[in-house]
């Protein structure tokens, strides 16, 4: 014990002495190297410097487009617009009911809203009418060479029997429905997504767009480049073409609302041209009083109105149209389509009726004057139902 207690004593007599010279026997001895943090004579290892926060989260945006260009809209060579079967280009709105507003949202499309339609042609309003003139005569040769391209060669009568078949048996979720807004913009982008999974597409078309369906079979085949291969009474086999590939199919910007409807001339004026205003009150109370031609049903098929009325005429000088349970705005735009199709001049729209009067220089139309009515039939051909009988 004593021993081990003067071996301390002296252990710390050395250390004592050493730490006072400033070194030490025993680190040199047995090769000690303290840590860097137990030596006053090395600086400390300099500290990282901390991350930068990171910025708060920020749900994605739709209006957000500061970093996507705009979508390029060269490859579908036609006016942008809402409906293309209840708009027509002739018609001139006398207002808008909100600014232009683009309805494709902001920044997203590389065309000029005007409030009524996205040009084809960049600034097309402001140029003159014979540049115009030429414009659309390039734009439909266009449309017409690229359908071409699409379509290739005709089908044979066994193709279309057989894609007919094969359309009829498909399930209801293989089919659009076709309603009274028509054939709108968004609508051609799901036909090309049906396009991907069979040759065609199956279109029922209901209501007020129906009054004229060869409009909206032109309509179809123009902005699609399809081919309408069938169609009984408001039922449209629509196909796509031997050379459609869905893999090039074209870029079709979606609208992201529904834009407000212009406000256009009144149908109606207080009184009718060439009638006194009695005359006028008249004839719109002999007209509610008539028997009524027919009773629209909500969402029917209404193809064969217009030769109703056709018909009507020639013996009658006012029809009546029963209109009850419809939309004020659907029967506004069936006699509007009856004012360009018959043709006639309207009455009234009172009591949910539809009353249109022949003219007072009338004559029955010759046989075949109106433009043929095209109905397709079991074989594939198209027969003129007009034509007369050999």
């Amino acid at each position: 014990m004593m021993y081990l207690s003067r071996l301390g004593y002296t252990a710390r007599r050395l250390s004592s002495s050493a730490t006072a010279a400033g070194g030490s026997k025993l680190r040199s001895h047995y090769c000690f190297e303290p840590p860097p943090s137990l030596n006053p004579a090395v600086d400390p290892a300099p500290r990282r410097p901390k991350p930068p926060p990171k910025p708060p989260y920020r749900p994605p945006s739709s209006l957000d487009r500061s970093r996507l260009k705009p979508v390029r809209s060269g490859d579908l060579p036609f006016d942008f617009r809402f409906s293309y079967t209840e708009s027509s280009p002739t018609v001139r709105p006398i207002g808008l009911r909100e600014p232009k507003y683009s309805p494709f949202g902001p920044g997203r499309l590389d065309r000029q809203w005007t409030g009524v339609c996205a040009p084809a042609v960049k600034l097309r309003l402001e140029i003159g009418a014979e540049v115009d003139v030429k414009e659309d005569e390039k734009l439909e040769e266009k449309r017409r060479r690229m359908r071409e391209k699409v379509q290739g060669d005709e089908l044979t009568n066994a193709e279309r029997k057989c894609l007919v078949e094969t359309c009829q048996r498909g399930r209801t979720k293989s089919q659009i429905n076709l309603g009274r807004d028509g054939l709108t913009h968004n609508m051609l982008n799901d036909i090309h997504n049906h396009w991907r999974r069979a040759e065609a597409v199956r279109i029922k078309c209901m209501g007020v767009p129906t009054v004229d369906m060869k409009n909206i079979c032109t309509q179809l085949e123009d902005k699609t480049f399809g081919k309408v291969i069938h169609r009984q009474g408001g039922l449209l086999m629509l196909y796509r073409g031997r050379n459609y590939n869905p893999k090039k199919r074209p870029v079709i910007p979606l609208m992201l609302w529904k834009p407000h409807e212009p406000v256009y001339p009144r149908l109606i004026k207080t009184t009718i041209e060439g009638l006194s205003i009695e005359e006028t009150k008249e004839m719109r109370k002999r007209g509610l009083a008539v028997p009524a031609l027919t009773r629209l049903a909500k969402n029917g098929y209404y193809g064969s109105l217009v030769p109703m009325v056709r018909d009507a005429f020639l013996t009658n000088e006012l029809v009546r149209i029963d209109c009850q349970g419809l939309e004020r705005s659907d029967y506004k735009k069936i006699g509007c389509k009856l004012r360009d199709l018959v043709p006639c001049i309207l009455v009234t729209f009172d009591k949910e009726q539809i009353v249109v009067w022949r003219g007072p220089d009338y004559t029955p139309p010759e046989y075949g004057q109106y433009p043929a009515d095209w109905e397709s039939c079991d074989n594939g051909l198209k027969v003129d139902i007009n034509a007369k009988e050999n």
